[in-house]
């Protein structure tokens, strides 16, 4: 990965820190964490990539995925992605930043910018969640045309019980479009979130010119005016005009952004920070990621708004707060990131403290030293050695076998943290090796994929461990399992769908019970949970009436409830 010069990087070329006097929570509040979410296909990739670029850290953008002589994001890696133009895999981005208003005074103005990017694909939404339990604040991407789309709403609903403030971009504002009113509308009605815009668009969607900078009252301070480059591959020229000129360079464009503007104060939609953290309203800016018009806005608005790192809530309700010992949360486990080795890389948030390489710390799960030797930040599947990191950092440990989604770390006072609870899974498959020659190989491919969580895993006596079912929120992770499979352990595998929809927690008590029902088969997940499978809502709600005393439980996000 190439740093360009002048970014403001604050390591030596070897990785060491050039201001190693800083305290944790100097540090904690230099840092900004957060996730991108979207439906698929709202530019969600494409927008990681221009915030790398704005950010220097890349030289020259890549693009949507599927565009002739375009190269991919660097962000996606997995050969599925690259084909298909998805994202299917969690991205951990790292960046130095300094804000446009800033200026030039001190290192500690440089923000530490840690942009998770996540999988947009809706059979994919176990891994987001999972992301979203990492960040601090999250960026909804909502496309021009399309307005709020299902997979949205669902992450939304996400971000919303757990808290976590969100920032609404509006992308593709240089193809046609709904209007901006209309959409502010619909982010209020919908799911009740009061939009602020910051920057609001001159010229219509289909036809962006730049964006009128928001102050008090909806008064216009200043309009931005890009200037396209050749596909979009580099940062947009910026021309920073006042009020007077920007309404003798664009006239009734200018007028009517200025008027729109005004109203928005009129019907109290001015950026209020405290409202925004407590989740009740969402900045607002209007953007193109395609052509890099509105991403460095974006950036400004996400390092002067977006929360840093706070204390995190412990299993026993205690807080283990910033400047705390080391503690930190695995939030994705992924394998075959570095095709050269057979590696499996642990992504971790860090919630307190300072983290050295090389520190022996514990595993909460299990009681043991575990040694951190081998630790990285990753940009797509590039990857530098990270020496030390603190409060909202993301680093990759390598080789972490013992690991998996939700386990804590520490050092000095024990601290465990909540578990990932696990999506509910709609789609059921058996899982089988095409050749019996190759069962040893098949086990070790099905028990690493359980444990990074691409699938969750059931068995029973039985079906026999020769026949494991795959559970899944959506069919397309099946295909991401045979094709790992193949490519990591030369395995050829064969799937069955199984004739179930619902999945139910249950206990031993109602197991028996449960297997004689037509249309029930129970599972016990690698975890030790007992799942109950179910044909279909109306079997489901029949058992319910009929034996109230067995237990079945919902799951989080069950597709039913």
């Amino acid at each position: 990965m190439t740093t360009a010069p002048d970014s403001a990087d604050l390591t030596t070329a070897d990785g060491q820190d050039r201001a190693p006097n800083r305290t944790v929570a100097g540090e904690a509040g230099r840092r900004r964490t957060f996730a991108v979410i979207s439906h698929p296909d709202a530019g969600k990739s494409t927008l990681t990539e221009a915030l790398a670029l704005h950010a220097k850290v890349i030289s020259e953008a890549g693009a949507v995925h599927g565009k002739a002589g375009r190269k991919s994001t660097v962000s996606d890696w997995m050969e599925m992605e690259k084909a298909r133009g998805i994202s299917v895999s969690s991205t951990a981005l790292q960046f130095n930043y300094r804000s446009t208003e800033a200026g030039e005074s001190a290192d500690d103005a440089v923000n530490v910018v840690n942009l998770v990017d996540t999988p947009g694909h809706s059979d994919f939404s176990e891994d987001t969640y999972r992301v979203l339990t990492a960040v601090d604040a999250a960026v909804m991407l909502i496309d021009a045309a399309k307005g709020l789309e299902p997979q949205t709403l669902k992450l939304f609903q996400v971000c919303r019980h757990r808290g976590i403030p969100v920032i609404t971009v509006i992308n593709k504002w240089d193809r046609p479009g709904r209007t901006p009113l209309e959409l502010l509308d619909e982010i209020g009605e919908r799911i009740g979130l009061t939009p602020t815009p910051l920057y609001w668009p001159v010229g219509i969607a289909g036809d962006f010119r730049g964006l009128l900078r928001r102050g008090e009252d909806g008064q216009a301070r200043e309009y931005v005016r890009f200037t396209r480059t050749a596909g979009g591959a580099k940062i947009a020229p910026e021309e920073i005009l006042d009020p007077d000129t920007a309404l003798e360079r664009e006239g009734d464009e200018w007028a009517t952004a200025a008027e729109e503007s005004e109203l928005l104060s009129a019907t109290g939609q001015d950026h209020d920070q405290e409202l925004f953290l407590a989740g009740q309203t969402s900045p607002v800016i209007f953007a193109s990621a395609m052509l890099n018009f509105g991403v460095r806005q974006i950036l400004d608005t996400l390092v002067a708004l977006a929360p840093p790192p706070q204390g995190r809530t412990a299993n026993d309700d205690t807080v283990r707060e910033v400047t705390d010992p080391f503690s930190a949360v695995v939030f994705k486990v992924q394998a075959g990131m570095d095709t050269a080795h057979r590696d499996r890389l642990a992504f971790m948030r860090i919630v307190s403290g300072v983290f050295e390489r090389g520190m022996v710390v514990t595993h909460a799960q299990t009681g043991k030293p575990f040694a951190t030797k081998y630790a990285l930040t990753v940009f797509g599947r590039e990857r530098s050695t990270v020496e030390n990191a603190y409060p909202g950092d993301v680093v990759g440990l390598v080789n972490a076998n013992a690991l998996a989604p939700g386990h804590t770390l520490y050092v000095d006072k024990k601290v465990q943290f909540p578990p990932i609870p696990s999506f509910a899974p709609e789609h059921f498959s058996i899982l089988r090796a095409e050749s019996a020659g190759k069962y040893k190989q098949f086990r070790r491919a099905v028990d690493q994929l359980d444990s990074e969580g691409v699938v969750q895993i059931l068995r029973n006596d039985i079906r026999g461990d020769a026949s494991p079912v795959m559970a899944a929120v959506g069919p397309m992770q099946f295909e991401v399992v045979a094709a790992r499979m193949k490519a990591e352990f030369n395995v050829e595998a064969r799937m069955e769908p199984l004739p179930y929809t619902l999945a139910r927690r249950t206990d031993a008590a109602s197991v028996d019970e449960l297997n004689r029902q037509r249309g029930v088969e129970v599972f016990t997940r690698s975890d030790g949970v007992l799942l109950a499978l179910v044909s279909d809502k109306w079997r489901l709600q029949y058992i319910q009436k009929e034996l109230p005393s067995l237990t079945l439980e919902p799951l989080v996000a069950a597709g039913d409830e």
